[in-house]
This record gives structure tokens, C-alpha cells and sequence, in this order.
């Protein structure tokens, strides 16, 4: 992805732009309630992208019940659509997952998912958008 297509936004557009909780999530780091986000549980079949800038993210394939109250995959459609970042907040260290084209928090990874990878991208409901196949 090159920075012609990153998207880049004054906080105050993106203020405008997304709801309070998902401003919270999405530009502080913030972390929505475990089980309350519209995609926890839902099984329906599509792509996941970016809330704020539509970036293609996860797909329905890679989702599974983490048990954890969030949206759960083993890895995103592309790693080049998403960025890693040390995060050492809250008295650990973690993953703290980014979208590559418009910064927004997405939540962590873990290495405590199904194989074959792994992984477990534990990912904020308020962060995503599904498209429904």
C-alpha cells in the first residue's frame, strides 16, 4: 500500500465522522465491552473491512468462536491491509492490531488461536463493517 492510498483525516473528521464509542475505540485505543459488539457471535458469510475507511480486513472464513466476546480470526485476507504495533499499555506487553490505510485501533493478536496459524486476532466490533456475501 503506498500513501497515496492511506487515508488521512484530522481528528476532528474523524470526531464528525464515527460514533462516540467507535471514536473511542478506533482513534484511542479504546476497548469495547466483551459480548456486546454486533459481530461477536455472528456466523453470516462475507469480508470484514475497516469501519472508518473501508479497508478489506478478515474474512467470514477465518472467523471462529474465541469464547472471549469478541469478534475472532486466525489471520486477515492480506498482512500488507493491517499493522502490528507493540503495545505495552494496561501493565503488559501485547499486540495492539492497526489498519495500514487509516491507523484506526482494531484491538490485538495472540498466539493462543486454532491452527494452522495460531493466531487469534481479537478484533473490536465497532472497528469493523461486515460485507455480507
Amino acid at each position: 500500500m503506498n500513501d497515496k492510498e492511506k487515508s488521512i483525516k484530522t481528528e476532528e473528521e474523524w470526531k464528525k465522522e464515527l460514533t462516540p464509542e467507535g471514536y473511542h475505540v478506533m482513534r484511542e485505543a479504546g476497548t469495547e465491552p466483551a459480548f456486546t459488539g454486533e459481530y461477536h457471535n455472528t456466523k453470516e458469510k462475507g469480508t470484514y473491512r475497516c469501519r472508518a475507511c473501508g479497508n478489506e480486513l478478515f474474512s467470514s472464513e477465518t472467523k471462529f468462536d474465541s469464547g472471549t466476546g469478541w469478534p475472532s480470526f486466525t489471520e486477515p485476507v492480506n498482512r500488507e491491509q493491517i499493522e502490528l504495533k507493540e503495545d505495552k499499555s494496561q501493565g503488559k506487553t501485547r499486540v495492539e492490531v492497526l489498519c495500514r490505510r487509516c491507523g484506526a485501533h482494531l484491538g490485538h493478536v495472540f498466539d493462543d488461536g486454532p491452527k494452522p496459524t495460531g493466531k487469534r486476532f481479537c478484533i473490536n466490533s465497532v472497528s469493523l463493517k461486515l460485507d455480507k456475501e
